[in-house]
């Protein structure tokens, strides 16, 4: 019975090197053909949770030994940052969960899993807080893998890795409340290719209306949206009027814990 439960240990742990190293037996990793709205994708929100029970020890990679720091309560990091996008999408991570690259999610070669983190891109002061649930990146000069939603919120995909700056984050019962995002309303009005065209409208719809407003980048188009608004009652208010005008305007729910405001 004990050389089984052996066995069985060990052919864990092989799994869980094997998917930590088999991210570098493909190719170069890219991005997807068909992206959803990722300005709409909320940080993680730290909440209590239980360790994985096998994700968590001490394990080897290319003959190089990497040690969990099970029992850590504070960190502070600064290095480089990378992102993994496509190839592993659908894919088990090493905490045995299935990669959502679409997700605000990370990988790290030491935390224990699952962890929460705060990543600043030190370039533009753009942060995110992200769900680690895999291992790696395994290169001597990356101290963080971030998912290509993440990667995209700190805008760093065109250059594929950038200077951060990572923080651990302790949930509790008493501070996760702290960042649960709340619903905030927005009112889409239109998409143009202009940003000057997109800029006017915007700037006349919020004399117009006394509401605050955004231009959303999505591709090649500057989308105009007004808002944040709190509740759904004035949204609705608000969509009624802008519709006189704007037929196609529709209303956007949007889970944040951030400010957003026009650029």
């Amino acid at each position: 019975m004990r050389n089984k439960q052996r066995l069985t240990l060990l052919c864990i742990s092989g799994l869980l090197a094997a998917c930590s190293s088999s991210r570098y037996q493909y190719s170069d990793d890219h991005a997807p053909e068909n992206i959803p709205q990722l300005d709409d994708i909320a940080d993680a929100v730290p909440t209590p949770q239980t360790y994985s029970r096998y994700a968590n020890r001490d394990y080897q990679v290319r003959g190089i030994n990497y040690e969990v720091w099970r029992d850590i309560k504070i960190l502070t990091q600064e290095g480089k940052a990378s992102w993994y996008g496509n190839k592993f999408h659908g894919h088990k991570t090493s905490n045995g969960e299935i990669y959502d690259m679409f997700s605000m999610s990370a990988a790290h070669k030491n935390l224990p899993l699952p962890s929460f983190v705060k990543v600043t891109n030190l370039g533009n002061d753009k942060t995110v807080i992200v769900r680690v649930n895999d291992r790696g990146p395994f290169h001597s000069e990356r101290i963080i893998d971030l998912s290509y939603a993440a990667a995209y919120k700190l805008d760093m995909l065109q250059s594929g890795t950038a200077n951060v700056h990572v923080e651990l984050i302790i949930p509790t019962a008493d501070n996760s409340s702290l960042f649960t995002p709340k619903p905030q309303w927005f009112i889409q009005v239109l998409a143009s290719s202009s940003e000057a065209k997109a800029q006017q409208i915007a700037d006349s719809l919020r004399a117009q209306y006394s509401t605050e407003n955004r231009l959303v980048i999505s591709g090649k188009f500057h989308r105009v949206q007004l808002g944040p608004i709190s509740n759904t009652e004035q949204a609705q208010e608000l969509l009624t009027k802008v519709q006189q005008q704007y037929t196609n305007a529709y209303i956007l729910k949007e889970l944040s814990s951030k400010t957003v405001s026009n650029k």
